[in-house]
């Protein structure tokens, strides 16, 4: 399974914490195991998944696309505005 980082994923993960980016890279690791366990969506987001982790109490979101054998990570953030701006991109 490949996985492929967005330009836009690659800089918000670079600013996150290290407890973040921890939580980050097992979210990664959960998805390479089970590529269909975030919520698809529909509309203007359509082939779009949302794998919701958390981060002591702060809820967090990993949007990403999904081809067999290819795994794009697409954002990462909190719900604030998240789905806005993925829809943007």
């Amino acid at each position: 399974m490949k996985v492929v980082q967005t330009g836009s994923f690659r800089r918000k993960a670079k600013k996150l914490h290290a407890t973040e980016k921890t939580a980050l890279d097992r979210a990664v690791r959960k998805l390479v195991a089970s590529p269909e366990s975030g919520a698809s969506q529909k509309g203007d987001l359509a082939g779009v998944r949302v794998l919701k982790f958390k981060v002591k109490a702060q809820q967090y979101l990993l949007a990403y696309s999904y081809e067999p054998e290819l795994i794009t990570l697409l954002a990462i953030g909190t719900h604030e505005n998240f789905y806005r701006d993925i829809g943007k991109q």
